[in-house]
């Protein structure tokens, strides 16, 4: 899944190259390449489908040139994360009825990758044998009040859990609270189920969106017309409220795999390597003094800077625009942006 805007990472993350195609950490991998990379490993390149917004086809294909042209499919608007499993499951299921699915989101950090792999294989292996629906559970380090939480029923011996309830981003003391019970994990927001399994959990649970899927002729000349044509009037409804939350035979892996969803530049400062003052630089051009805690991002990275007198600071500069501002205002990004086009429509700040 690759069709989100990540407006919380302007300015490099803007709505004509959102963050999946940007190389966050200055790894020399943008993010969707890393995705690639790692699920690459056990999935041969032509059972890959990227699923993004119509305007991302092309960068999608310059940089995943491994996959065939027309495993990477547009959609006509965003719909969240429920049409767009759908779509995918009926267009594989076309081809192969019997398919295993593993969904990723194409912008997620995963540094034990050995680790990774073992509990996909093993959730693929599960759908084969039962009518589940699996998520990934990440282990939780701390009482985050940015990631939704799974609780599941005690497992005993088996590597998977009964899900029983699902909390979308509670708060810190609630959060607090699941750390201390040890039955809740992180939603990865990382899926694995059977194309049957999830095309009856759709017919179950949000039947209006099977029957306006159901109407298009997938892989044929047909298709890209009509979903234009119903995407409209579908739902917009993420998977975890419209299926995950309501279905009964919903499982989860807990794993440990350094995992992080990197939606705020705290998540990049936390991930990314930091020189002695705890600074994380992309830039060997870039000095500071009496400056710590920093994130500090230039889009020319032979560009010179001197950062003097700031701590824990978001610092980022590209062509067209420069953020300053305290890495606990992070979330405070999205507004910066919509009352930067309130100000260029000719609005003042609120």
């Amino acid at each position: 899944m690759a069709g989100g805007v990540g407006s919380r990472f302007w300015p490099m993350s803007t709505q004509k190259f959102p963050k999946q195609f940007q190389d966050i950490l200055g790894t020399g991998r943008t993010m969707i390449q890393q995705t690639y990379d790692r699920i690459s490993q056990i999935i041969p390149a032509e059972n890959i489908f990227v699923i993004t917004n119509k305007e991302y086809v092309d960068v999608s294909r310059s940089q995943l040139p491994e996959v065939p042209e027309n495993n990477i499919v547009g959609e006509p608007m965003m719909k969240n994360t429920a049409a767009c499993n759908l779509y995918m499951a009926n267009k594989i299921a076309e081809t192969n009825p019997d398919a295993n699915l593993i969904v990723l989101p194409a912008d997620h950090l995963i540094l034990k990758e050995k680790t990774f792999l073992e509990k996909v294989q093993y959730a693929l292996d599960l759908a084969t044998d039962h009518d589940y629906l699996i998520t990934l559970g990440i282990t939780p380090t701390r009482p985050d009040t940015g990631y939704g939480y799974i609780q599941f029923i005690d497992k005993g011996d088996s590597e998977a859990a009964k899900v029983k309830t699902f909390t979308e981003k509670p708060s810190l003391e609630i959060a607090r609270t699941f750390l201390e019970s040890g039955d809740f994990l992180w939603n990865a927001g990382i899926f694995v189920w059977n194309t049957k399994s999830i095309q009856k959990a759709f017919a179950d649970h949000l039947p209006d969106m099977v029957e306006q899927f159901n109407s298009c002729e997938y892989n044929s000349g047909k298709e890209v017309r009509c979903i234009e044509l119903i995407y409209p009037k579908v739902a917009k409804i993420s998977i975890d409220n419209g299926i995950m939350e309501k279905a009964r035979n919903v499982y989860v892996i807990p794993a440990d795999l350094g995992w992080s969803d990197l939606g705020t530049w705290t998540s990049v400062y936390e991930n990314a390597a930091k020189d002695e003052q705890k600074n994380a630089v992309n830039s060997k051009y870039v000095m500071t003094y009496n400056s710590r805690g920093n994130v500090i991002r230039l889009k020319n990275r032979n560009k010179a800077a001197i950062i003097d007198g700031l701590k824990n600071y978001i610092i980022v500069d590209t062509d067209k625009a420069l953020l300053i501002c305290p890495r606990d205002h992070d979330q405070l990004i999205k507004e910066y942006v919509q009352d930067l086009k309130n100000f260029k429509k000719g609005n003042k700040f609120i």
